[in-house]
């Protein structure tokens, strides 16, 4: 068998260029109205040769960083917003859509990646989203419990309290069993 071949980062004819002529093409590109024979014509006049697939490929390939960037900007601002407008809310859900989105993204663009991350990495990787999945259900279940007992002691106590004016237990019973299904409800 033949010698397994590194992949190295891709240096590409574009980011080859003097950073001003790079820069103008960045912005050349940005402009949907120049066309690639345009562009690949002005890099000529400027004393360099790229070719039309080239620039198309750089192009790509800058878009899609971008695009990445941008979702991750959107995605933290989301996120910051939730965290300044509920600020005891439980802000690890928000977070973990964010982390699994991520995570899904990478999953579909790493072909060459899964064919040379070893199995054991990979099961890894597996297991430690289901314990966090786990341990948040666990949390949950706990605090629904917690929350139930609370409100049973609770009616309890008004219960006691109240037994005297029977109307009156009537009504605190309903409000208790609103209560007890709006949290079952969350």
């Amino acid at each position: 068998m033949g010698e397994k071949r590194n992949r190295t980062r891709t240096n590409s004819t574009v980011e080859q260029l003097p950073p001003d002529i790079k820069l103008e093409v960045d912005s050349l590109l940005g402009d949907y109205r120049n066309t690639y024979d345009s562009i690949c014509r002005y890099i000529k006049d400027k004393g360099y040769s790229i070719s039309r697939s080239a620039l198309c490929r750089y192009a790509k390939k800058s878009e899609a960083a971008f695009n990445r960037l941008k979702q991750a900007q959107e995605q933290t601002e989301k996120l910051v917003s939730y965290i300044q407008n509920n600020p005891d809310a439980d802000f690890t859900e928000p977070a973990m859509k964010i982390l699994t989105s991520g995570l899904i993204d990478r999953l579909a663009t790493a072909e060459e990646e899964f064919d040379t991350m070893p199995l054991d990495k990979a099961g890894r990787l597996v297991a430690s989203l289901a314990r966090t999945k786990t341990y948040k259900d666990r949390v949950r279940q706990d605090m629904q419990k917690k929350a139930d007992l609370a409100l049973k002691e609770m009616e309890a106590d008004i219960m006691n309290m109240i037994r005297q004016d029977e109307e009156s237990a009537r009504q605190m019973k309903e409000i208790l069993e609103k209560a007890r299904a709006r949290m079952n409800a969350e």
